[in-house]
Formats: C-alpha cells, sequence, structure tokens
C-alpha cells in the first residue's frame, strides 16, 4: 500500500464515482483517508446500488457529484496517487456528466434512460451561474 502525504494529490474512487482530490490526512482509527475534491473524473452512477441495471425499485436515487473542497473519507485501497494537471472543478464536472450521458445514450435500456433524466436535471443545475 502506498504512503501518502499531507497536500498529495491522489485520484480516488467514492461513491461510484471518480475524482482527483487532495489528501488531508488518516482517519484516526480506520483504515480510511480524509481527501478534499479538487475535480471530478467521472460522475457516479444513478439509480439503486443494491439492485444495479433494474428500473423496477422502489426509489431510482439521484447521486450529486461531491461538491468542489468537499472533505469526503475514502478508503486506503481506493486512492492512488495522481500525477497530472488538475482541472478547474466545474468543468471537470460539466465533462463528466457529458460523457457519463453518452455513455448511457449508447446502452438504449430502461436503466440508462432513467439514469439519463436524472443527469439532464443535474447538468442542468451544475450548469447554473453560481452566484
Amino acid at each position: 500500500m502506498h504512503e501518502f502525504q499531507s497536500g498529495q494529490l491522489v485520484q480516488f474512487r467514492y461513491k461510484t464515482g471518480r475524482y482527483i482530490g487532495e489528501f488531508m490526512e488518516v482517519s484516526a482509527n480506520s483504515p480510511r483517508a480524509v481527501i478534499k475534491v479538487l475535480a471530478v473524473l467521472e460522475h457516479p452512477d444513478q439509480g439503486d446500488l443494491h439492485h444495479p441495471y433494474r428500473t423496477d425499485v422502489p426509489i431510482f436515487h439521484e447521486r450529486r457529484a461531491s461538491a468542489k473542497h468537499e472533505r469526503v473519507l475514502v478508503p486506503l485501497r481506493d486512492i492512488e496517487p495522481y500525477t497530472g494537471d488538475v482541472p478547474e472543478y466545474r468543468t471537470s464536472l460539466l465533462d463528466a456528466v457529458r460523457r457519463k450521458k453518452e455513455e448511457l445514450a449508447a446502452r438504449r435500456d430502461d436503466w440508462s434512460a432513467r439514469g439519463l433524466e436524472l443527469l439532464e436535471r443535474l447538468e442542468a443545475e451544475y450548469e447554473r451561474p453560481l452566484y
């Protein structure tokens, strides 16, 4: 397992998304680390994670990407060093949504159609001015 230093750039998986972040610290009493989100590499999946690719579920969950500078608790096994440039958060978020929408549109099934609806709603929110 890799030893990370405070301030080091990392990439990591968190709740079905992938992100670039800044390693903050190892959590006390747990094999997890606190990471500050800097950019989105892959937008989280939509729907019920316990019944993937099914639409006949009680709640088809909308999953937002983690926010800029949000601190998240990530298992150490899901963290890797990152050496590339860090894109601007909002640009990376919108790019990740567009890539996920293209992926879902290519599948052409009920689950993808429901996920696409949620992503389009999220994209509209993400595109709104921040001020």
